[in-house]
């Protein structure tokens, strides 16, 4: 069995990965009903002799005794960080898993990224090495953070090429949450554009999430639950409506809810790596299966059924329609619709009571309606892990590997010249040691590079790659 660990930065990734560690508990529960350390718990989770000490030895076999997650929460402002040591999930994090400051980076990506990056570098090596000396066979880091924000994305983005110098052979996996068009950041268009040239040179895969999406996709639980249509009632321990069990008004932003749909998808992804199943799915397969070039390793995500999110008594849909449902757009995690675009790949990871024969069924159903390249016609990735979403009979998550991220790129590339080319703000920037103006020229144009590479396919309609012509050599 495999591990892996989770580095959650910045205030959206502490609260993101606070739901994905609750989350993960009450489904190992709903499972391990003996309360036996297993080789799935093991995959996240270290289990930990308390009595000897703070960190006392690991036990590997037998009862559960105190279990850390495999995890490393960094924040440059305190509030949520110690939030969740007072909350329910306090014991399973252990104190030096733990990366503080008190003045945060004031919504400036060269404040996480150089500043507190310089600061805390050899810290975050020390308890990054900590971590991985604590796994047998270290398989992935997860990083959590958000694009809008200065700790998210600057210190985030410095994580990740840690990552990479300390880590080569270990893959990146980045859950990265974007800004909307009405963000109350007026700076995130420009710390999105400079993590984003950071996440094309160092992830392996990148998983983007638009809080738009989030939003609708609360909304219409919402609606879906209020309408009484389906004669709904809630769950009353709701897994992801709110932290708090209940559904929340939405008089304020629903974070809970929102976060709570990205804890969900972090769950999905990981589920094979946690539990049996008949056809297990590496997390490495991802990305040796869905990239076929190294800089176009955005994947699309859609969660499906929805009612699972909501947990509500709903009777179950037919099967085939949770396989319709994820290629629709209004199932996806960012404002996008795979079905008119290019899939480069594709992958379904599907739990809960379903056979290999239905998966087989339901792709050659949908193959006509989907426009794959001509080089990877049978792009096609699976995974059936037999462990369903507490209190679910099935769910199914599809990784996209599509054109059609490319307008998020291109809204994103409009947000950030529109302030660019006014110079707006850019002396917070540039009086910070270590950035220059050419930081900005450069990270706008790796994101147009990376824009051109989706035009390039679009336009070839996947067709053949022209390469470029060989040396002819007289025989």
């Amino acid at each position: 069995m495999t591990q892996s660990v989770v580095v959650q930065v910045g205030q959206c990734g502490n609260q993101v990965g606070c739901r994905f560690w609750d989350l993960a508990l009450r489904e190992h529960a709903a499972v391990n009903k003996k309360g036996i350390y297993d080789e799935a718990l093991s995959s996240f989770f270290r289990n930990v002799d308390t009595r000897s000490g703070d960190n006392g030895p690991d036990i590997y076999k037998g009862k559960i005794c105190s279990l850390k997650a495999r995890a490393l929460l960094i924040d440059m402002e305190e509030g949520v960080v110690n939030e969740i040591l007072q909350g329910p999930l306090r014991d399973v994090f252990d104190s030096k898993q733990l990366i503080t400051d008190v003045s945060g980076s004031g919504n400036n990506w060269a404040v996480g990224h150089k500043i507190y990056g310089c600061q805390y570098q050899e810290n975050i090596v020390e308890k990054l090495r900590k971590a991985a000396e604590h796994c047998d066979c270290l398989q992935c880091f997860f990083i959590i953070h958000s694009m809008g924000g200065g700790t998210g994305s600057g210190l985030g983005t410095f994580v990740l090429n840690l990552l990479e110098e300390e880590f080569p052979e270990v893959y990146r996996f980045v859950t990265s949450v974007y800004p909307s068009g009405e963000d109350d950041v007026i700076t995130s268009p420009y710390n999105s554009v400079l993590a984003m040239k950071e996440l094309n040179e160092h992830a392996d895969c990148v998983l983007p999430i638009e809080n738009e999406s989030l939003f609708e996709i609360v909304n219409k639980i919402h609606q879906m639950i209020n309408s009484g249509k389906l004669g709904s009632t809630v769950k009353q321990n709701s897994l992801v409506t709110s932290s708090a069990g209940s559904v929340k008004t939405l008089q304020e932003k629903p974070f809970d809810a929102m976060n709570n749909i990205v804890a969900n998808l972090l769950l999905n992804l990981t589920s094979s790596a946690r539990f049996e199943g008949s056809l297990n799915m590496d997390l490495n397969e991802i990305s040796m299966n869905l990239v076929p070039f190294p800089r176009l390793h955005y994947l699309v995500s859609s969660l499906t059924p929805l009612y699972t999110l909501a947990d509500v008594n709903v009777p179950s849909r037919r099967l085939d329609q949770m396989f319709s449902d994820a290629f629709s757009r209004d199932h996806q995690l960012i404002q996008a619709d795979p079905k008119h675009s290019l899939y480069l790949a594709c992958a379904l990871l599907v739990r809960g009571n379903v056979q290999v024969s239905d998966l087989r069924r339901n792709i050659e159903r949908l193959k006509p309606s989907l426009h794959f390249v001509s080089w990877n016609q049978e792009g096609w990735k699976t995974g059936l892990c037999s462990v369903p979403p507490v209190g679910h009979s099935h769910s199914l998550l599809a990784l996209a590997n599509n054109t059609c991220v490319k307008p998020t790129f291109i809204e994103l590339k409009d947000r950030f010249m529109k302030l660019y080319k006014k110079k707006a703000h850019l002396h917070h920037y540039l009086q910070i040691d270590g950035m220059e103006q050419s930081c900005f020229s450069e990270a706008i144009s790796s994101l147009s590079d990376l824009i051109e590479e989706y035009n390039e396919l679009d336009a070839a309609k996947g067709g053949p790659r022209i390469d470029p012509s060989r040396l002819k050599i007289a025989v």
